[in-house]
């Protein structure tokens, strides 16, 4: 089927499921960080590639972000694009 196909700009029917449960796992885990708790930091995953955007207050708190973001299960990459405050 043409239909499920992939190509460079468009996943699958189960590659956007498989992005989608990889995004609200590495937001759980962002959350669940006491030190990232309060930040607003959007979570975006596109074949298992993770961009991460927003604002925090420190560089540590970047790496962080990007360190957390690494270690969920289905992240082949981090695109680290937060901005220090």
């Amino acid at each position: 089927m043409i239909g499920c196909a992939t190509t460079s700009t468009h996943e699958s029917t189960g590659q956007y499921v498989d992005d989608s449960v990889v995004t609200t796992k590495v937001k759980a885990a962002l959350f669940d960080e006491l030190s990232l708790k309060t930040f607003n930091i959007g979570v975006k995953t596109y074949q298992g590639v993770v961009q991460l955007s927003g604002f925090v207050d420190t560089l540590d708190q970047k790496t962080r972000a990007g360190d957390v973001a690494s270690r969920v299960s289905g992240v082949t990459d981090v695109k680290n694009d937060l901005i220090v405050k």
